[in-house]
């Protein structure tokens, strides 16, 4: 089943299983901003990340020496999630744990996501929640907007706007994992202009301080899109490295792939969020479309 919101100025569609956003329209423009999901590209349009954000060692971790498996990014882009508040221009859904869940994340967890669209602006907002004593966990975001935007123009008509500007630590990948020994500082001082070759080692991944706006934006035209949060440690830009795709993510994340030297602990985790029982995580970052 898919959701569907509405301000005067945009239209958003939701989709039940996974909770993921699949649509973002300008209605004056009739301009579609959300990746189409055309699987031979990339079959998802803006999964959400939990409990892990990226690829665990062998895709296994342990908790208290009990090794477990997970596949990359987590269970919750691959499940039914519950609609529990409805609107015109809201939605929040929810995730709770169960038997299946429990066999490979032994962890009692409620996860609500919501949607609320002003104008032509949506802010998502993850809570997430314990019934277990301690419960270790990521999450993160993962859209993928449309580039280019408007018939005529390429990917090389477009640029990544940094705000503030100012150079961050890029955390470079050797294969699917972080390697946190060999972090350099990124020039994100200055705009850099997108083309396919800035993937051709997979995500550009930055630590993120305070509060940042990711912006895709063109001289070409006057439409763009523009990603702002706090309190996500880390954001990753992506599209695919094996094939030319007409889109980029931009991903905030409250967490990270394992690095190379990894335990294999999640308790050890570089980028882990730790709960208590009766404890609340809450984030939040909003999309813009212009």
């Amino acid at each position: 089943m898919t959701i569907y919101l509405e301000s005067d100025t945009a239209k958003v569609s939701i989709n039940e299983f996974g909770a993921e956003l699949s649509s973002f329209i300008l209605k004056e423009t009739g301009v579609e901003y959300i990746w189409q999901a055309n699987p031979n590209y990339w079959g998802r349009h803006a999964p959400v990340l939990f409990p892990i954000v990226g690829r665990l060692k062998k895709n296994t971790y342990t908790y208290k020496d009990q090794p477990y498996r997970m596949n990359q990014h987590g269970f919750a882009r691959d499940m039914m999630f519950d609609v529990i508040e409805q609107d015109a221009c809201s939605v929040v859904f929810e995730l709770t744990s169960n038997q299946e869940t429990l066999e490979k994340y032994p962890f009692e967890f409620r996860l609500l996501i919501g949607y609320k669209l002003i104008d032509n602006e949506l802010a998502t907002s993850y809570e997430v929640s314990t019934l277990s004593d301690e419960m270790y966990f990521s999450i993160g975001a993962h859209p993928a907007f449309n580039v280019p935007l408007i018939e005529g123009t390429t990917i090389e008509d477009y640029y990544l706007h940094f705000y503030p500007l100012k150079s961050r630590i890029k955390i470079p990948l050797k294969g699917a994992y972080i390697n946190s020994e060999s972090k350099t500082l990124a020039q994100t001082n200055t705009s850099i202009q997108l083309n396919h070759g800035l993937f051709k080692e997979d995500a550009q991944i930055l630590e993120t301080k305070g509060k940042n706006t990711f912006s895709i934006l063109s001289e070409k035209h006057p439409h763009g899109v523009r990603v702002s949060y706090e309190k996500f440690p880390f954001v990753g830009f992506w599209s695919p490295n094996t094939v030319d795709a007409p889109f980029i993510c931009i991903e905030p994340w409250c967490g990270i792939a394992d690095d190379v030297s990894a335990s294999g602990a999640i308790e050890e985790k570089i980028g882990i969020n730790k709960l208590s029982k009766g404890d609340i995580f809450n984030r939040s970052y909003t999309i813009e479309i212009i």
